[in-house]
């Protein structure tokens, strides 16, 4: 029987793809060699796909893609990679490749990793490098945006995007003097009209446009009308006043460029754009996004209810007693559905409705505005055992305030759905947990996506095996307890996952059982392999 063999390989960044014998070809070579060698097998080689400079963090890989196509069609076989993670670097993506595998009866194989995952302890092998792939590969991003951070409190631009008045030289940021006398001339006409929507059509009037680049691919971007949305983020952006901000801690810094527009002409404009209520000041002021749109699955209306100031870390939804869903995370998870939604094919609903929802640019809208979408999107919610279920109502006509004028959505990712006339149903799994510390709400429920528990299930599964090998190393228990800041009670918690039986660890990696860490211990200690 002849097994039909591809090759996949993969590396993260573009340096050395340029070299004459780069990664990619030495992994091609390494698997073509072991393939031969079990030609007496009937191991036939028939394609290399091959993704440069894409993160092993994300599906979004055309070669993978078209390798899982090429399976599904019956042209692969067998998939044989240098390591584990070049195929994938998150656990959970893994594994949701192994289901694909698994359903097409494909076979994976490691050439420099031996192990056999037919077994439990292999799978638990298998689980372990792979836990330690999206360890390193989360460590990495860490570094990065550490970096990036320390950048910018220097005032160094740090790329992106390049703004309109500004071109970037060698890496930095020179005043282009014609788009310069533009950007004053927006901010100076907004003083005058106290409208972004009006400063938006006076600037297509007068041809002013958003910035066009060419980035280092040499792929022509921008220079299309500028959008309301965009309009604000000029009207915002620091950098126009010669700063640096970094939006993710809220710091500022004197950045190295240039500024082309006066401090004095930006504060007015900031002062005007909040006494016109077109500004995120309002968030906290904003009600619960699902305010009488959320049911339990007995049909009750969660109502919102805000935590005592002792608290501090309200408010709820409430619907029965001693029942609380956090709004925040609720409200999280109701915004990433929508999301989702709008980036998904949407293969199964009419063309019209398609035509309209593909003009809803989710990027494109501000905050205030994603919310409102939420609102007149999300019909109704209701929470059932382990899961938040969506109605999306799909009435083109209710979104003609939403649509962009210049801009089309063209992603079209695969997303579960049920449609049902002028509704589709989302369903999105939940975990429920209970806060440890009693100034978290004092054992009211909190609410976690699937994502999220994951994170902290593979976490906890990490500090256990870090904790058995100290165990096991040299026993000296009391020492371990100082150099890892535990408790003897953490520690022989997280130990008996660490010798759980290997059988309910996969089970548990698998994602075949949705549980919470407090769920976790329990069946750890249930679970023993002695």
């Amino acid at each position: 029987m002849t097994i039909k063999c591809a090759i996949y390989t993969r590396k993260s960044t573009e340096h050395g793809l340029d070299m004459e014998f780069n990664s990619l070809q030495n992994q091609e070579e390494a698997c073509k060699a072991y393939i031969a060698s079990q030609s007496f097998n009937g191991w036939q080689y028939c394609k290399t796909y091959s993704d440069a400079a894409i993160s092993g963090g994300t599906m979004e890989r055309p070669a993978l893609k078209q390798m899982l196509d090429d399976m599904a069609r019956g042209l692969v076989n067998t998939v044989v990679v240098y390591k584990v993670d070049r195929l994938s670097r998150s656990i959970l993506d893994f594994h949701k490749m192994m289901q694909y595998f698994n359903k097409y009866n494909a076979n994976f194989v490691s050439t420099t990793q031996s192990f056999d995952t037919s077994t439990s302890m292999g799978k638990l092998t298998l689980n372990m490098l792979l836990s330690f792939a999206q360890f390193e590969r989360e460590v990495s991003s860490e570094r990065v945006r550490d970096k990036i951070r320390a950048s910018k409190a220097k005032g160094i631009w740090m790329g992106g995007m390049p703004r309109l008045g500004y071109d970037v030289v060698d890496k930095k940021l020179i005043v282009n003097p014609a788009e310069a006398e533009q950007v004053r001339q927006l901010f100076e006409k907004y003083l005058e009209l106290q409208s972004v929507n009006d400063l938006t059509q006076w600037a297509e009037s007068n041809g002013i446009r958003a910035k066009a680049w060419t980035t280092a691919k040499g792929v022509q971007r921008g220079g299309k009308p500028i959008t309301p949305n965009s309009m604000h983020k000029i009207l915002r952006d620091k950098i126009y006043i010669g700063m640096i901000e970094n939006k993710v801690s809220n710091n500022v810094a004197r950045g190295e460029h240039q500024a082309i527009v006066s401090p004095e002409v930006f504060q007015r404009v900031q002062d005007a754009l909040r006494a016109n209520s077109n500004n995120t000041s309002h968030r906290r002021r904003s009600p619960n996004l699902l305010s009488r749109k959320l049911y339990n699955d007995k049909g009750v209306r969660f109502t919102n209810q805000h935590a005592c100031p002792k608290d501090k870390v309200g408010p709820y939804y409430y619907a029965t007693r001693g029942f609380y869903l956090p709004a925040a995370q609720v409200d999280e998870i109701a915004m990433s559905v929508v999301a989702e939604f709008l980036d998904s094919d949407m293969r199964v609903l009419p063309q019209n409705v398609v035509m309209a929802l593909k003009r809803i640019v989710w990027e494109d809208l501000s905050y205030l505005q994603r919310r409102e979408l939420v609102r007149v999107m999300i019909e109704r919610a209701t929470y059932s055992q382990g899961q938040l279920i969506f109605y999306i109502n799909i009435n083109p006509q209710l979104y003609n305030s939403f649509l962009s004028t210049y801009h089309i959505n063209h992603n079209n990712s695969p997303m579960e759905y049920t449609a049902n006339g002028d509704n589709v149903t989302i369903v999105r799994p939940v975990v429920l947990r209970r806060y440890a510390n009693t100034r978290f709400g004092g054992g009211r429920n909190g609410t976690l996506s699937i994502t999220e528990n994951n994170h902290l299930i593979l976490k906890a599964f990490a500090t256990a095996w870090r904790y058995r090998e100290l165990y096991e190393r040299d026993g000296d228990i009391h020492r371990i307890f100082q150099e890892e800041h535990t408790s003897p009670r953490q520690f022989y918690r997280h130990l008996d996952i660490a010798y759980m039986n290997p059988d309910k660890v996969n089970e548990i990696l698998s994602g075949k059982a949705h549980i919470n860490v407090n769920d976790l211990f329990q069946i750890a200690r249930d679970n023993q392999l002695y």
